[in-house]
Formats: C-alpha cells, structure tokens, sequence
C-alpha cells in the first residue's frame, strides 16, 4: 500500500481559500498553490498529497502541472490508493444509480466530477461503452479503468474517445482507440423515450448520442401529439424523433452535419415513421430566415445550439447568438405554439439565457409565457458544489 510520504506533497498558499477544498469544492487552480520548482517537476497526471499552508493534509488530488486546473481532488483519505480497486468501487456507486432509475443499459454511467471521478465521462450502449478521460490522471489509468468496466459493469467493448476542448486544455493529444473488445461494425440502436436513436459510437459527436437531453426531449414530446414540428441543430434526431414516438403528425429536423442527420433518418426508419420525418441540411441561422421567408410555421419549434457561450470569454459573444436564435425561431411558431430554447454553455446561467432568449423573443415581435424549465437527466447529477456539472438548460415558452 502506498503511505502517503511516498508521494510527492503540495501545498496552497496562505491566500487559498482551504476551507472551500475541506467543505467539497474539487479543484485547485495553479495561481492558488504554490509551484516552485519541485512542483513543477511532478508529471502531469500523477498522484499527490494536498496540504493546507499549515501542513495539515486535505487529501489525493490529480496533479498537472500544465493545466490552469492544477490539481483535482480525487480522495479525502490520503492513504487511499488509486488503482483498479479504487475505480471498481466508485464504479459500483454510479452504476447502482443508473440501475435503479433506467431499466435499460443506456445512459450516462460516469458523469466526471459529481460521480468521483474528476474530467471523466462514460456513456454506456449496451454492453459497449465510450469512455472521455478528459484528465492527465485518467488519460494513465485507462487500463485499469477498462478493467473495472469489464469486471463491475460487464462490459465487452470499451471505446476512448480523446476529442475535445477538455483534453488540450490538459495537455493532452487527441486520439480515438478501442481499448477493449472490437468497434460496432454498425450504429448502436438506442431506446429513449420510445424513439430509436442511432449512435454512432466510433465517428459520431462526443460519445455518439446526447443522453442529457433525456427529460426534455419527453416534455417537449408531450406537447406534440398532432403537431407539425421543427428540431433545429436536430444532431441525430434528438426532440423530433421524440416527438414522433409523442404523436406528433410530422417533424422537420435541421442539422449542418450529413451523417448526423443520415443517422436521424436511419432511426425514423426503424421506429416506422419516416413518411412523417424530413430532414434539411444547412446553417440552421440561414435555414430559420429561409423557413420564415418560405412562410412555413410549426406547432412546436425546438432549438439545441452547440455551446455559443464554453468560456467566460466567449459569455457576451454567445449571449447574442442564443438571442439572435430566439428572434429567428419565434416568428416560426403558430399563434399558441411552443417554442424550446436549449443552451449546454456552462459559462451562460440560466437567468443569463432565458433574458437573451426573451429579448429575442420580444424582437422578433412575440408575447410570451413560461411553461416549463428543464435540466438534464438524472444520469447527469450535478456536484453540489460545482457549478460548471449543471451546464445544461432549455426553457420552453408559449408564444
């Protein structure tokens, strides 16, 4: 067993607020810990001991040196070891949830720090399953947390995707792999809501399909049963073969991406209603003027941009571009239709994002009412004392 002198030890500064780490906050940034040259020699992805500017430990954190996150809080047990064992552990407490409120293996299993596991996510498809390891940390242990998989979860095919924002912010090369088991000759058909998803676990965005849309996806269904419905920034189909399996009488989706929309189509087919599905391919922004020049309108619109707003940085930036997609929706939608406005920006809270969705809204000429604020599913928990694991919203208005 390792003893804890037998890893390198670092320490905050007096200025570093010690009681936010001892009261659950995960992460230490590098202008809050002290880096000499000692530090700085510790490899990114290593284990090491945190101490307050006293000396008094506060736990195992993941240490990298080239990240502004320097240090991620793994174990408040500095004589833990992080090891196969360990994963296995944490592995069998979110693996229980998931168990316990979705009676099929489709979900999120591992969702980063709010699951004990700091930059990881792994969606499960079956017995196969996509694995993010978004930390230098994970990035070392893949094996050891491709066997746990295998042994707790009883995994067959475990597929690391190192795409993404995340990883170069850590350091970290890009590269798609299959680590175990072999890679699905074809889509993996998903079961949600009573639509067929195809999630393309090999070339797909992200892990393939977006679980964290789940509840909202089954609202907005709820509001289409006879309806005419357009899904903007669709990806795979996801509110609009939804609304298929609600009873909605047809449904339009709009996607910048040829495969993803293939895909919706694949799955309209397999659920036997693509004589009600129709895609459109285009810069959604260009499709929603063209759509209101062709003077079509829709029962029910939905909007699920990508992130305009991954930064504080990019936050005002993005603000207008979600307002900018609620003044070209809002004119689309029939006199006591529904509009849904989606945002996954962590940077834009939600009271940020319902303000510049309203003043789109009221630009575009429309009076509204709030029905209904959704989150994301129960597979996403949120840490409690980590705002950024609450990153997604849609609000649906009445108009």
């Amino acid at each position: 067993m390792n003893m804890p002198s037998s890893l390198p030890i670092v320490r905050l500064m007096p200025k570093a607020d010690a009681r936010a780490i001892r009261f659950g906050f995960p992460w230490v940034y590098s202008n809050d810990l002290v880096t000499d040259r000692r530090t700085k020699a510790i490899e990114a992805g290593a284990i090491a001991e945190l101490q307050d500017a006293e000396r008094q430990p506060l736990g195992l954190v993941a240490f990298n040196p080239d990240s502004r996150i320097i240090a991620r809080m793994l174990d408040r047990d500095t004589s833990a070891v992080i090891d196969k064992a360990w994963i296995a552990t944490r592995l069998k407490k979110a693996l229980d949830h998931r168990e316990r409120i979705f009676a099929e293996p489709f979900y999120r299993l591992v969702h980063a720090e709010a699951d004990g596991f700091p930059g990881v996510v792994i969606d499960r498809f079956g017995d196969t399953v996509v694995m993010q390891p978004n930390a230098a940390w994970a990035d070392r242990l893949v094996p050891e947390f491709t066997a746990a998989l295998q042994e707790v979860v009883g995994i067959k095919t475990v597929i690391m995707n190192g795409s993404g924002r995340a990883r170069g912010l850590e350091g970290l090369p890009e590269e798609m792999k299959v680590v175990a088991g072999d890679a699905p000759a074809a889509p993996i058909p998903v079961p949600m809501n009573g639509a067929i998803y195809m999630a393309d676990v090999m070339g797909g965005q992200k892990t393939g399909l977006f679980y964290d849309q789940r509840p909202n996806h089954a609202f907005n269904a709820g509001l289409c049963k006879g309806a005419k419905v357009l899904d903007v920034f669709s990806h795979v189909g996801g509110f609009s073969l939804a609304a298929l399996a609600g009873g909605a009488e047809s449904a339009l989706a709009v996607d910048g991406s040829a495969p993803a929309l293939a895909l919706a189509e694949q799955g309209a087919e397999a659920m036997g209603v693509s004589s009600k599905f129709a895609t459109r391919k285009g810069d959604a922004f260009d499709v929603l003027a063209a759509l209101a020049e062709e003077g079509e309108t829709f029962d029910v619109v939905v909007c699920d941009p990508p992130a305009f707003a991954p930064s504080k940085q990019s936050l005002e930036a993005g603000l207008r571009a979600y307002e900018r997609v609620a003044r070209l929706a809002a004119p689309l939608v029939r006199e006591g239709g529904y509009l849904a406005l989606c945002s996954c920006s962590h940077a834009a809270d939600l009271s940020k994002f319902r303000n510049a969705s309203a003043r789109g809204i009221g630009r575009a000429g429309r009076s509204a009412q709030i029905i209904h604020t959704g989150y994301a599913g129960a597979d996403h928990p949120m840490m409690p004392q980590l705002a950024e694991s609450g990153y997604l919203k849609s609000v649906f208005f009445r108009l």
